[in-house]
This record gives C-alpha cells, structure tokens and sequence, in this order.
C-alpha cells in the first residue's frame, strides 16, 4: 500500500467477508512465484537494487522509490528482469500521459455509476489457479445511454489497479469473462477503432498484471463485428488467450473450474455473486490509496 492503510476493512455479505487481500501468498502460490518468476531471494533483491536504481536516474518520473512492495508489482510480471520492468513502468505512466483524460482524478468515488449498473464487477473467490475472475456484462444487462464504454473501462482499471495491490493476484495473475448475452446492434456501433486501439494497447502493453485468458461467452453472431475492430490491433501472445466460448459451458469449465463459478455459468459455487454496488462499497474505502496512485507518474512540464 502507498498509503498508511496496511488492512483494508472488509464488506460483509452474510457469512462471506469480502475484502482485498493484501496478506503474503500461500506457500502454493510462492511456489508458482519460483518455478514461473523466478521470484527467489537470489534474483529479488539485485532485481530491486537494480530497478530502484535505474528509476533514480530517471530524471523525469516520479516513483515512490523506498517502497519495495510498489516494484515488486511490476518486477513479478517481468519475472524479475529490471530493464524489462522499467521499460513496463514507462509505458504503464505513458499510457496514462496519452490518455490523461481517463485517468486525471480517477478514483471510485467519481466512477459510481458503472458499479451501480452492475455491468462489472469480481467473482467473490478466486479461480483454481488462484486468478482473479472479472466479468463484463455488455449484452442486454448494459444500458449503453446511461453507462458508456469510457466508463466501462474507467471501472476496469479501477478493479485491475486494486488488483495490483493483491500478492497472490500479482503472481497468479487475472482472466475475464465477456458475458455478450443479448448484445444488440445499437450497442456494438459503440464500439470505436480508437476505443479498440486504447484497451489492447492497455492489456497488451502497459497493465502489470498478468492476464491469462479473455473468454467470450453467450456471444450472438453479431459480435464479430466488435471482434473485427480490435483483431488488427492484437499481437498473437493475447490473441492466443482470446477464447470464444458461445454457449458451451464444458469449454468454459475446463478453463475455470464449475467450483469457482456461480450457478449461471453452470457452476456451483455456493457464496452469493458480489453485485457491482457491493465491491464500489469496498472501492470507496480505498479512494485515498487511489489518490496517492494518482499522485505518482510523469512529471508534468
């Protein structure tokens, strides 16, 4: 955490605690650390050495430099390689310069509106690889006149950078679901090559987060014509983890677990989903951490 809050509080739904968990990774998650990152005392410490010290020298961003916790979120997506984390902090702090608009101010309580349309949000549990689930509802659930795509990805990036907070999350990494279940002509002609360009160049380039699999479920055929305005923007690395699902729940669970799914997606898991509102209740709590987020990046000229 950038801030003093080292435990975040939790919501209670029922007998279900939800909260983000900043608590050190299992052993079975260290373990996928070592033998996928080379995440080992060896390599972790002349990793960090190396990376503060190139970001010294880097006159023009400002870094919270004494935190070993804020560089190890973008050394563990690197495997601890320091001069490919640095060039990942650059494009992570460009991308937010060339898309400022999105990104000046940006915390949860100025983003309650895609949370409280319930078009986004987190399973309550993570998947049998310790990934976090995030689906996108952007069929017949989404009200495109009172809840744009700028706000679905404002909300994205919100939920991803909390995400980054997560030890067992950096490691493991996150999937996510597109629910396209009753997509409509007049919403796909939302979707715009600029908009496509700014998502892949996001999850492609400058997210330190691992994304291991994009899976489009409950699309109708017309869905391809959204497909067709991001696959020229796609390298074959994410293209590979695009994973069109329709109807079959089989493929679906063969990727995540039926455990780890509710029981509209054919899974049964027992805790109650976690609406949009229910997790922008645990957001809010962390509007400061957000603002200390904010607070690091390219020097303004």
């Amino acid at each position: 955490m950038l801030t003093d809050l080292e435990k975040l509080p939790g919501v209670q739904l029922g007998d279900f605690l939800l909260q983000f968990e900043l608590d050190e990774p299992r052993e079975s998650v260290r373990e996928i650390a070592r033998t996928e990152l080379r995440e080992t005392p060896e390599v972790v410490k002349p990793a960090i050495e190396e990376l503060r010290r190139l970001l010294q020298e880097d006159k023009d961003l400002r870094v919270p430099l004494d935190s070993e916790a804020w560089m190890i979120r973008f050394l563990r997506p690197c495997k601890f390689y320091p001069e490919s984390s640095y060039d990942l902090i650059k494009r992570y702090y460009g991308f937010k310069v060339k898309h400022h608009k999105h990104y000046d101010g940006l915390i949860p309580s100025k983003e309650t509106n895609v949370f409280n349309q319930n078009v986004l949000t987190v399973l309550p549990t993570r998947d049998q690889y310790g990934r976090r689930v995030l689906v996108l509802e952007l069929g017949k659930k989404w009200k495109h006149n009172k809840c744009s795509l700028d706000e679905v990805f404002k909300g994205c990036v919100l939920f991803l950078e909390a995400a980054m907070l997560e030890p067992e999350t950096q490691i493991c990494g996150a999937v996510v679901i597109f629910d396209m279940d009753g997509l409509a002509m007049q919403q796909v002609m939302q979707f715009t090559p600029p908009f496509a360009k700014r998502i892949v160049d996001w999850l492609q380039e400058c997210i330190p987060l691992r994304i291991k699999g994009l899976y489009i479920i409950n699309q109708p055929y017309i869905f391809n014509m959204v497909f067709q305005i991001f696959k020229p923007f796609l390298k074959e690395k994410l293209r590979s983890r695009i994973i069109f699902m329709g109807n079959d729940r089989d493929l679906l669970h063969k990727h995540i677990s039926p455990k780890c799914l509710p029981e509209s997606y054919g899974g049964t898991l027992t805790i109650p989903s976690v609406t949009g509102a229910q997790w922008l209740e645990l957001l809010l709590m962390c509007d400061r951490e957000f603002m200390a987020i904010n607070s690091y990046g390219y020097k303004k000229k």
